[in-house]
This record gives structure tokens, C-alpha cells and sequence, in this order.
């Protein structure tokens, strides 16, 4: 196993403004790097967040124009860190964007991209709903990518209450797996520390999540409470709900142990759902090939 390295949650409070929002993550990046930081993570839409549908476009680039993207590719290179953009929204046609998560490489180079898959519709008692899907087009296809120091694979945010990617991450191999988010207060309050420790126990991998924090510009507040977890769902590292940056020391040796103490990964089985109609009292999960 390699040794161990500091990752860094870059934890914002993302403004209207892709400027504004690039400063703010700048300085927070410049602090985690000086402090010795190897692998920098920040927050989802760490370029704006807006909920006007026509301002949102206005704002919006393609990957290859975005301004954002450019100068986290520069301000990598020049720290020599790997950089990872939570998310950035891009446009992705006249109508739709994405919500795509880069990670940067020392030199510059985007090592990989991954487009947000689940959706964020929701509807919250008290009138509070989001609908993603009305602006962003899902994306399709798992990412993993490769670190100095084990496989990384890429989620964002709600993808967090969908196990089945996790577990597909872990068995490609990943033994970190990154969830930068901006969870609502109201669901941060009651999930948020739950389904990432549940992620990472269950996989026995690391879970890096920088977070979104506090109340934004657009009247949107978010949880915060950036978290590291390690793969025996042990938190070494938390933010508050203000900006600023946590740290950690990651030994992927952590991964290993975890993974030798409880193999759930080698133990799972494939099963095929009986048909209800043949046993109406009850439901059996029966083993089968499917």
C-alpha cells in the first residue's frame, strides 16, 4: 500500500457570481495547500448557485469556455495539488446543463469527469422543493480514477442515497470515494452523517464530502458540516456551517484492514425475486442466477 496522504475539504458558501465564487474557493485551496494538503476537494456547483432558471443560463459555459474550470486547471498546476472541483454547472445544450465533477491532476490536466446521475426532485413538508431535473441532464455512466494512492471513485450529493454505486465503486476497486454536495439543512440534519458513514462501513472505504455551507445569495441555505470518514465509518475530520477548510491524514492501509476484518465485498450474492402472486402471505428472496 502506498503511504499516507492529507486531503483537504474546501467547504463554501457559493455566491450568484462563477467570480466571486472562484475567489472565495481560491483562497480557501491556497490555505489547504500551505497546510500540506496532497488532494484538495471542493464543494458541489462550486461555481454558483442560482435558482432563476434564465439567470442560471445566462451564467453558464460549455466545458471548454468555462472560465471556473480554467482557473482551477491553473491554480492546480501552480500548487501542485490534485484538485477536485466538486462540481461545476456547465452548459451542456440551449435548454439543459450538467452538473459535472472534475478531478485535476498536478499538472493541470483533468484526470476525469463524472456528470451527476441522480436527480435532486424533491418535495419537503413546509413547501420546500427542488426540481434538478428541470435545468440538469442525468448522467449515465460510473467514473473511477486513479490517485497516487488508491482508486478514487466520483459521486455528488444525492447520489449518496443510492447504495448500488457505491458498491459498484468499491468493487471496481476505489478505496476512496468522494461526495461533494450542498445537502438542504433539513435533510443534512437528519441523514447527512448517517449515509455517509453508512457508505463507507459498508464498502470499507474512505468518504471525502466537502460541503456547502450556510445561507447564499440566491436565498438557498445549505448544511454544511463537511466530513472524512474512514472505511470503519470512524469521522476523523468535520466542518461547522461556516466556509473554511478540514483536514486529514489518509492511510490507505485503513482500507485493507477494514476490508479483511468484514469481506462483505467478496460475500455478495446474486438473488432473484420470487413472484408474489405464487405466496401472498409472504415475500421470499430467493437465490437464483439473475
Amino acid at each position: 500500500m502506498s503511504a499516507p496522504f492529507t486531503a483537504a475539504m474546501v467547504q463554501m458558501c457559493t455566491s450568484l457570481s462563477p467570480e466571486a465564487s472562484f475567489r472565495q474557493a481560491e483562497g480557501l485551496i491556497r490555505q489547504a495547500a500551505a497546510q500540506g494538503a496532497d488532494y484538495v476537494q471542493t464543494p458541489e456547483v462550486s461555481n454558483l448557485i442560482q435558482k432563476n432558471r434564465k439567470a442560471l443560463f445566462e451564467l453558464l459555459a460549455p466545458e471548454e469556455e468555462d472560465v471556473s474550470l480554467k482557473a482551477y486547471r491553473d491554480l492546480a498546476r501552480e500548487l501542485k495539488i490534485h484538485l477536485h472541483v466538486g462540481s461545476l454547472a456547465l452548459r451542456a445544450t440551449p435548454e439543459r446543463a450538467v452538473n459535472r465533477s472534475f478531478l485535476i491532476a498536478p499538472d493541470g490536466n483533468v484526470r476525469a469527469s463524472y456528470d451527476k446521475i441522480h436527480m435532486f426532485d424533491i418535495e419537503l413538508e413546509g413547501g420546500e422543493s427542488y426540481r434538478e431535473s428541470a435545468n440538469y441532464q442525468p448522467g449515465e455512466t460510473a467514473v473511477i480514477s486513479d490517485l497516487p494512492w488508491g482508486r478514487i471513485g466520483l459521486t455528488i450529493c444525492y447520489d449518496v442515497r443510492f447504495p448500488a454505486l457505491y458498491r459498484a465503486l468499491a468493487e471496481a476497486g476505489a478505496s476512496f470515494i468522494s461526495v461533494p454536495s450542498a445537502f438542504t439543512v433539513r435533510t443534512g440534519e437528519a441523514h447527512w452523517h448517517t449515509l455517509l458513514r453508512a457508505r463507507a462501513i459498508e464498502n470499507g472505504c474512505f468518504i471525502l464530502a466537502a460541503a456547502q455551507a450556510g445561507r447564499h445569495e440566491s436565498g438557498r441555505e445549505t448544511y454544511g458540516h463537511s466530513l472524512i470518514v474512514d472505511p470503519w465509518g470512524v469521522v476523523l475530520a468535520e466542518g461547522g456551517v461556516e466556509p473554511g477548510i478540514v483536514m486529514a491524514t489518509i492511510d490507505p492501509a485503513k482500507v485493507v484492514t477494514a476490508r479483511k476484518s468484514i469481506p462483505s465485498l467478496q460475500h455478495g450474492r446474486r438473488f432473484s425475486l420470487a413472484d408474489p402472486a405464487a405466496s401472498p402471505e409472504h415475500l421470499h428472496l430467493v437465490r437464483g442466477s439473475a
